[in-house]
């Protein structure tokens, strides 16, 4: 069996690779590097000229070849990797008649837990949210109380309308119910101490990237200045980074995207290095529902996974490009049972739009530092980000 064609797919805004062999056995996977999709899209042209002609069960030396054929690295070129190695393994599958997990060391589990994305800006909506999240058969929600405006609160406003939504959600949700606090990368290290001292009397799960991901020395730092449990690694692309992470003193919880860490591959590498550790493992997903396929198939083969990110988007017709062979139920999902991956594209519902600053948009948050305030333009103008005192 080789390899005999690539093809590659602009779906949602994001980019999808199906690689197909001379068998007629086909697979596909999807990058997280979502931000550039046309620079995964032309990495993936590059490894074609390897991959073409080569035997696609080889998984690991074909990793190991893409991420050292060259002399960088990053986020676009791991994003590109994970894309073909998700893509490998659903062929795998198929070929031996068998899920991905199976391959992966068999099941752990029988069924995946997962954790609601969802929310509310005021104490009425998120008290309204947690309960209904626990009556449609949830256990965990994740939720992001630092709300708009935040940028220019102070900071004694900012943490108590946090806690506020915090304690909403606790009422609403109930003992049963954990509740997971995302941050996305908004606060300072001092103002994320805070913040999470604030909310110790909800026992929350855990608070999840407080600050930007630019050091990894700082995230650990901040791990071990904290008392309730932290959780990062989502923009985090191999298995010496989250060494490194973990080695530096943090966090609790790692948070590898199977769709940028480097695959099935690396990411199996990675739950292995966190139990180690004795760190558990939260698959970072919103991307739709073949990364969500490709994370239960980790979820299923490692001991210490405890909860799957999960987004209703999942559900809605601007997914049903993608045939799943799973059903929700309530907070869970059974583990896939199809050969491969279990999830195939419906090629009549394949559009190609080109990519656009609004699907990759991930703004800036615009703080004020001292009297230095960091102002971004119309990206789309292609004017420069200037810094302007105020």
């Amino acid at each position: 069996m080789k390899i005999d064609k690539i093809e590659s797919f602009f779906i949602g805004g994001g980019y999808v690779v199906r690689i197909h062999t001379d068998n007629g056995i086909s697979g596909i996977g999807q990058t997280a590097c979502w931000g550039y999709p046309e620079a995964v899209e032309r990495i993936v042209a590059t490894f074609e000229k390897y991959l073409i002609g080569q035997n696609p069960l080889r998984i690991e030396h074909h990793w190991q070849y893409l991420y050292r054929m060259g002399p960088f690295r990053g986020t676009a070129l791991c994003g590109a990797i994970s894309a073909v190695d998700i893509a490998l393994w659903d062929i795998k599958g198929k070929h031996f008649g068998v899920p991905v997990w199976e391959l992966l060391g068999g099941n752990c589990r029988d069924k995946i837990r997962l954790h609601l994305m969802a929310g509310g800006s005021t104490p009425e909506t998120m008290f309204q949210t947690a309960k209904d999240t626990v009556e449609e058969g949830f256990t965990a929600l994740k939720f992001d109380p630092v709300v708009g405006g935040y940028q220019d609160m102070a900071l004694d406003r900012l943490v108590k309308t946090a806690r506020d939504l915090v304690a909403a959600a606790r009422e609403g949700g109930g003992p049963d119910l954990d509740l997971i606090v995302e941050v996305h990368r908004k606060l300072t290290p001092m103002n994320g101490i805070v913040l999470a001292e604030a909310l110790i009397p909800f026992n929350i799960y855990f608070l999840e990237d407080p600050i930007q991901i630019d050091s990894i020395v700082s995230q650990a730092e901040l791990a071990k200045r904290m008392t309730v449990p932290l959780a990062n690694g989502e923009r985090l692309t191999t298995i010496w980074e989250f060494r490194e992470l973990l080695a530096a003193g943090g966090p609790q919880y790692v948070r590898p995207d199977v769709a940028l860490a480097g695959g099935l591959t690396q990411c199996k590498k990675i739950a292995a290095i966190a139990e180690s550790y004795h760190s558990a493992v939260v698959t970072h997903n919103f991307l739709g529902p073949l990364t969500t396929t490709a994370s239960l198939h980790l979820d299923t083969s490692i001991p210490n996974f405890i909860t799957q990110e999960y987004t209703k988007g999942d559900e809605s017709p601007n997914n049903a490009v993608y045939k799943t062979c799973y059903q929700r139920e309530g907070g869970y999902i059974p583990i896939p049972e199809a050969p491969g991956l279990g999830v195939e594209l419906d090629d009549s519902l394949i559009e190609q739009p080109l990519p656009t600053d609004e699907h990759r948009s991930d703004p800036v948050a615009r703080r004020w530092l001292g009297r230095l305030r960091c102002v971004m333009d119309n990206r789309q103008k292609g004017e420069q980000l200037i810094l302007k005192h105020t």
